[in-house]
């Protein structure tokens, strides 16, 4: 995986123009045998990048661009299209376009005139889901037409902007069409079990290698190589100021949804951003209502809103760019749409109602076509406006964080409003002015001019990781050349600086501050307004960097960071002939103890504090005794992982914990858990070895012989505390519909079947990892932990209703007993990500039973939205539970949030290589 995320790094591989004038553009019948959105047909991605490749050589409108590999190594293309005699000067104003998008010592006077000599930069893309087939259908049809329509419009479009069409999930376009394709018969071509048609219906894996539906949760974080090859064309070298990432499905009952979305809206980006955005949006649903294609709707039509940043459409307004989001309905096998009542009245955010029909593919990507147009349309119509304004949004952000500035939240409201109770009311209205000052401008509050990483913090590895993610968007990150001071506080040279002042300030707020979500009910009392995606995911607190918020402004020794960040350098420290130490307080220090059991060399925890050349390393250090294998090995984690491993001149005193090569079970079920997916993925980063198996496996036995670890990740199905549970994703075909490959996938974890095999597990001395939702096999075991969340009422225990407890998606502080060996390496203090999940009481009287972290507080929030956050207060959130001489590791947040929460993953870690001795359970 790392040599293809660098593989995405490298130079664009291009197809030349054509020469002017070619005589003819190959059709989509001619170079497919079917039209495209024709009934019962889907096209793979390798028939688009034949026929794209072909167009390339055709027109002198078009240029194919490589732009990485993907995670199943295909290369990833986009299509510059524009005029011909844009397409001879693409240099030129692809530097227009930077320069204005990053406003850095620009005029006004020069922006305007940039903004005149520029030429609208448009994203088009489709495919990213690869379930919702239309957009990467009608993708293909759009490149057609984008080098064969000649109309007025559309030659005024070629002139006055570039477009960038781009697929951008080709691994699950390949899968999804060839699955789909894969029965003769084309009436047979259906889901199965969806109740609207999909292909996605009983595919046997995810439609990305990874984390199938999550490709659209990566884009802050750019853990992957397609994610990564995305934010690079558009926030590091062109700078679209409208960015169109078309999905599926549309609204039941409508066609299609369009912005403008609902709030909340994020609080750190540029208003700017919401009032083009409407702009842009109404000329979309103008254009098809004037087309006589109803069915649009938007606000209230669906639940999206703007607040999360991790989405392909939602990051780019903390880019100053018009993030697009359309879904719209359509299958290849023809579908109805249905009758629903109150989508017959017209409304605000439903002009033109659609009649119910049978709806087909081709349909869809008629709406595709004018609704590319219409932004199209807007795009060339304001291309000096836009143009100007992604500057201004970029220039009015360098000055926010050069100057005294606030972000103001709804509990700034509530501040407010409280501290106006009891005062006279003012005249025509309001309340005392001054309080703006005392409340809303509180100097405490401002926001920061910038962050120092400290390059002494304990795991600089993993910040040297988080600013690679903020450079991967477009972030600029400087370095220190030498020693400095600010405001009182000293900072070694290779410390790192994220300044306030610069273009994308909104994406650096996003990933230093907490995210402070309102309160948001149907009514007072009423149950909460569910939000589109994670209300917190604060990057910082997720990977536990460690930072200083500077409120005033600040200068050093700091040089621009060219690239991404290599590892921080690291070295052997000491001459001492015993061994080496390693702090357990490091992630990467798990690379190092897997390569050691690798190998077959000896390795070590130290079950207790450790210290090293004045350095604590925290409870459970590495120790590996010297060989000439081992420092091989030592040496070379120092020099490519920037580990330091600190020589020691007798081993250590105290009991030791021989580290065995863990023999991982991880589980995953047909259709593909995208938390397993990105448990696949992060194993395979920190060098873990992992077998994937299937409930069947598991329900077979003999599963010590095999594994020493059985990892259950969320969402595969499990009750938890007696509540019945639907997991997540499609549900599975008879045996008989799919190939016999993969026959063996289908099952599911239960407790007549799969229960007892665990069991037996455990009582041979296994260890069963269970995380999220799957926390619910401790009924299955009988382990003696209760729900906290719950009340009583009528004589019955029933879990907290939401108008009393709703946590969706937040990032929570925990309390931790460092000195369990799950512990070992984490703070006293971590955040969890916690999205309604699972947590225990202990009873006191329970025996083999321990909390490893817990929530101590009645306000453990951190980021995000946590309303009834005082229940958790003395609720378990991490238990190790002793099972028959066994272990069951209970995680009730997930510890791998989409492979985020870097804060949490020795727990997860550690709990690979736990293997504590039969006496522990008592």
């Amino acid at each position: 995986m790392r040599r293809l995320v660098l593989m995405g790094a490298v130079a664009a591989v291009c197809w030349p123009f054509a020469a002017a004038g070619a005589d003819h553009i190959t059709t989509p019948k001619e170079a497919l045998g079917h039209e495209l959105g024709e009934d019962y047909f889907l096209a793979s991605y390798s028939q688009l990048e034949t026929y794209w490749k072909t167009l390339a050589s055709q027109s002198d409108r078009a240029k194919l661009v490589e732009i990485g590999k993907t995670a199943e190594g295909r290369p990833q293309y986009m299509m510059i299209v524009s005029s011909p005699a844009n397409m001879k000067q693409l240099d030129r104003y692809k530097a227009i376009a930077a320069r204005l998008a990053k406003a850095q010592g620009l005029s006004a006077e020069e922006a305007h005139a940039l903004a005149k000599d520029g030429k609208a930069v448009v994203w088009i893309d489709g495919g990213l889901h690869a379930s919702e087939v239309e957009p990467a259908q009608a993708l293909m049809l759009a490149v057609y037409k984008a080098l064969t329509d000649n109309d007025p419009e559309w030659m005024r479009i070629l002139d006055d902007t570039i477009i960038l069409f781009a697929q951008d999930n080709p691994d699950g376009q390949e899968l999804l069409a060839n699955w789909y394709m894969r029965n003769p018969d084309p009436t047979k071509r259906v889901g199965g079990v969806s109740t609207v048609p999909s292909p996605l219906a009983n595919t046997p894996q995810l439609y990305h290698k990874y984390i199938g539906h999550d490709n659209n949760r990566d884009f802050y974080m750019s853990t992957q190589p397609e994610s990564t090859n995305i934010n690079r064309v558009n926030f590091r070298e062109w700078f679209p100021q409208i960015i169109y990432n078309h999905h599926q499905t549309g609204p039941q009952g409508a066609i299609v949804f369009m912005p403008p979305f609902r709030d909340p809206f994020n609080y750190n980006y540029d208003p700017l951003i919401m009032t083009e955005l409407s702009e842009a949006g109404a000329a979309m649903h103008s254009r098809l209502v004037g087309e006589d294609k109803p069915g649009s709707t938007m606000r209230s039509g669906a639940a999206y809103s703007t607040w999360f940043n991790g989405s392909l459409r939602t990051i780019s307004y903390f880019h100053n760019s018009i993030g697009i989001l359309t879904e719209i309905i359509g299958n290849p096998t023809p579908m109805p749409v249905p009758l629903v009542a109150r989508n017959q009245l017209p409304h605000n955010d439903l002009p033109m109602p659609v009649a119910p029909q049978t709806w087909h593919l081709r349909q869809s990507i008629d709406y595709s076509m004018s609704m590319n147009r219409s932004l199209l349309d807007y795009a060339s119509r304001n291309r000096e406006r836009l143009l100007f304004n992604i500057y201004k949004m970029g220039a009015d952000s360098i000055a926010r964080g050069s100057t005294d500035s606030w972000t103001v939240t709804s509990h700034d409201i509530e501040q407010l409003e409280a501290a106006a109770k009891g005062k006279a009311a003012q005249p025509q209205g309001g309340i005392d002015p001054a309080l703006y000052d005392a409340v809303l401008r509180d100097p405490a509050k401002r926001d920061p001019r910038g962050y120092i990483l400290s390059a002494d913090q304990p795991d600089f590895p993993t910040a040297v990781k988080f600013l690679n993610a903020l450079i991967k968007t477009g972030v600029t990150v400087q370095k220190a050349t030498a020693p400095f001071k600010v405001g009182g506080h000293s900072y070694p040279a290779g410390s790192y600086v994220v300044l306030a002042a610069q273009a994308y300030r909104p994406q650096v707020l996003d990933m230093f501050e907490p995210q402070d979500h309102p309160q948001d009910f149907e009514y007072p009392g009423g149950p909460p307004v569910r939000p589109y995606d994670t209300t917190g995911y604060t990057l910082a607190y997720q990977m536990g960097v460690t930072f200083d918020r500077v409120l005033e402004g600040f200068s050093g020794p700091f040089q621009p960071v060219e690239g991404l960040i290599a590892p921080p350098a690291a070295k052997v420290v000491g001459s001492g002939k015993a061994g080496w130490l390693v702090s357990h307080q490091i992630n990467d220090a798990f690379v190092l103890a897997n390569r050691l059991t690798k190998a077959g060399v000896a390795a070590y925890w130290v079950d207790g504090p450790s210290q090293a050349g004045g350095h604590d390393l925290g409870r459970g250090a590495l120790w590996v005794p010297a060989n000439p294998a081992a420092r091989a090995i030592v040496a070379r984690a120092a020099g490519d992982l920037g580990v330091t491993a600190y020589a020691a001149d007798t081993a250590p005193k105290g009991p030791l914990t021989r580290l065995k090569a863990p023999r991982i079970a991880l589980v995953d079920v047909y259709g593909g858990s995208m938390p397993s997916g990105w448990d696949r993925w992060l194993l395979e980063q920190f060098e873990f070895p992992y077998t994937v198996v299937y409930p069947q496996r598991l329900d077979a036995g003999q599963l010590r012989k095999d594994f020493d670890v059985v990892l259950l990740p969320d969402s595969l199905g499990i009750p938890s505390h007696g509540q019945k549970l639907v997991r997540r994703g499609p549900g599975q075909p008879k045996p008989e519909e799919i190939p016999a490959e993969y026959r063996g996938w289908l099952g599911s974890v239960t407790a007549d079947k799969t229960a007892p095999q665990l069991a037996a597990f455990l009582k041979a001395g296994g260890v069963v990892i269970a995380v999220g939702d799957s926390t619910g096999i401790a009924d299955m075991l009988k382990v003696p932990v209760a729900d906290p969340l719950v009340e009583t009422a009528d004589g019955k225990t029933r879990p907290l209703p939401n108008t009393r407890f709703y946590i969706p998606g937040s990032i929570l502080r925990a309390q931790v007993d460092q000195s369990h060996p799950l512990a070992y390496g984490v703070p006293a203090t971590v955040p969890l990500f916690f999205d309604s999940s699972p947590v225990f009481s202990v009873p006191a009287d329970a025996k083999g039973v321990r909390a490893v972290a817990s929530f101590t507080t009645a306000a453990p929030l951190m980021s995000g939205w946590a309303f009834g956050q005082e229940h958790l207060k003395g609720a378990d959130a991490i238990v190790d539970a002793c099972v028959d001489g066994g272990h069951l590791l209970l995680m009730g947040p997930e510890v791998n949030q989409r492979a985020q929460s870097h804060a949490a993953f020795k727990f997860l870690f550690n709990g690979l290589y736990y293997r504590p001795p039969a006496r522990a359970c008592s």
